[in-house]
């Protein structure tokens, strides 16, 4: 059955940038363009016993040193529940359609430099699933620290005008 599911997504994927064989039992699909802030790298490796048992993700590559562990994490999370549903069939395809299919989800968490436009996409099928209840705790300020950053900034957060202008008249 690997060498079937093999030959299918090498079919598949043909001539999609996307997709890399890294080896037989190893893929990598990159979701999103090339330059997309979103886009993100997942890794697909097949254990000998596949799809008996789950493949393993990762999400290590060297193109998704910019995503947060924990976005790393939740994607993970949520492919793995793809994997649970999945297993004993061939889910390589399934998987990275899913993640396509769900990126805008993925990434929601992910802080990205540049403005986006909300993105107005419908999701239809299962129930969103709570994947961490817990939330990032901001870093806690003690008073004088707040106090401090108060007296520099005005109340909205932001410095003075000409906070760091040079005087050069002196």
């Amino acid at each position: 059955p690997l060498q079937m599911e093999l030959e299918a997504l090498r079919s598949i994927y043909e001539g999609d940038r996307c997709f890399r064989e890294l080896s037989p039992v190893s893929f990598q699909y990159r979701i999103g363009e090339n330059g997309d802030p979103k886009a993100f790298l997942i890794e697909v490796s097949w254990p000998e016993t596949y799809p008996q048992t789950a493949p393993v993700l990762s999400m290590d590559a060297f193109f998704n040193n910019t995503i947060s562990s924990t976005v790393k994490q939740s994607i993970l999370d949520k492919l793995m529940v793809e994997v649970e549903a999945n297993l004993g069939t061939a889910m390589t395809y399934t998987l990275f359609e899913y993640a396509k299919d769900n990126k805008e989800l993925f990434m929601e968490n992910q802080p990205v430099n540049t403005v986006t436009s909300a993105s107005n996409s419908i999701a239809v099928g299962t129930p969103d699933v709570p994947a961490s209840k817990k939330k990032d705790k901001k870093e806690q300020l003690s008073k004088t620290q707040k106090r401090k950053l108060a007296d520099k900034t005005d109340h909205k957060g932001e410095l003075p005008r000409g906070w760091n202008w040079v005087d050069v008249i002196k």
